[in-house]
């Protein structure tokens, strides 16, 4: 008997496709989780990154207030909020307003990596040692969300009378010790950095400590995802994403020049273009039934609680196809 697949949230990092503005992207944030929640899934989750001409999901607490607005009951939250680029009283206060405008829905992921480049970090008037505090950081940052303040006579507020649940995002050993020590669930960013993702889970489940939020490990990780109506579709919206994110790093370093589709293919395969195949490693791509057998594979192998898919086609359309269509095969009853 498979796996039965866990349950399923997305991570959606609000693309600017090409030619687009924020404004259509924010425009397809909300439509990409009001799908969501007709599909079942549990929650969606933006995550903070900063100078990313890409990526619009830099004021993640504001994002995820603008889609509450606009759905009913899916759970949103940051995947993650970067706790050492913020005081975590004022996070604190994000939250509880979230979480008081928008009662049981609001989740509070937590990373230590900036997000951004060191030119970015020192634009932000990041300390570059302040990630060394981050476990200091997350419970002064819970203290203020429980009422239960650290720091003597300071007080988050507004703070919510309902809970805004932690939880420790992470790609590293780091990540998994922590979250153990502290009860807390821990999500791994296998989607992008595959490597430790075994190690990490078993070091999260060995260690793992009670708590008040949390009295069991619970284990969430990142799957990239392509699902469509036919195989050629879902490979080639796989292969045009993975080559939108391929020039992305050649421009990096090569002063924004372009390169053609069979450049960038060859790119791909060379020994420095192997690293993004690397990166995405969990990738799921083909027909609903082909994620689905992926997904319960995957799923089995760490014994995951919930899986966050990163559905990644370039044209919302597909993205929102996509989403159905996972949704739609794990909602439904098992082979066997």
């Amino acid at each position: 008997m498979p796996w039965t697949v866990p349950a399923l949230s997305i991570l959606d990092l609000a693309s600017i496709a090409p030619g687009q503005t924020a404004r259509e992207s924010f425009a397809n944030s909300v439509t990409l989780a009001q799908t969501a929640e007709r599909a079942g899934y549990r929650r969606v989750w933006y995550a903070e990154h900063h100078n990313m001409a890409t990526i619009a999901s830099s004021a993640t607490s504001v994002l995820i207030g603008h889609v509450a607005e606009h759905t009913d009951s899916i759970r949103l939250g940051s995947g993650g909020i970067m706790l050492p680029n913020h005081s975590p009283l004022v996070i604190a206060e994000q939250f509880g307003t979230l979480e008081t405008l928008f009662p049981g829905r609001i989740d509070l992921g937590l990373g230590r990596a900036p997000g951004s480049d060191q030119t970015t970090m020192r634009a932000m008037r990041r300390d570059p040692s302040s990630s060394d505090t981050f476990p200091q950081d997350v419970l002064e940052l819970q203290g203020y969300l429980t009422g239960h303040t650290r720091i003597p006579g300071v007080q988050a507020t507004p703070r919510a009378e309902g809970v805004v649940p932690l939880y420790i995002l992470g790609s590293s050993l780091f990540g998994a010790q922590l979250a153990a020590q502290l009860g807390l669930p821990y999500a791994f960013a296998s989607h992008f950095a595959p490597d430790l993702l075994h190690r990490a889970v078993q070091v999260y489940r060995e260690t793992f400590r009670p708590s008040e939020q949390l009295a069991e490990p619970y284990v969430m990780a990142g799957v990239n995802v392509f699902a469509a109506d036919t195989y050629e579709a879902a490979a080639e919206q796989r292969a045009v994403a993975y080559r939108a994110r391929a020039r992305s790093m050649i421009r990096r370093g090569a002063g924004g020049a372009d390169f053609t589709d069979e450049e960038i293919d060859a790119f791909l395969v060379s020994p420095n273009g192997r690293h993004l195949t690397t990166m995405t490693k969990y990738t799921a791509v083909g027909l609903a039934q082909d994620v689905r057998a992926y997904l319960e594979d995957f799923a089995g192998e760490i014994g995951a609680d919930e899986l966050i898919l990163a559905h990644h086609a370039t044209d919302i359309d597909d993205r929102v196809r996509s989403v159905e269509l996972v949704g739609e095969a794990v909602a439904a009853p098992a082979s066997r």
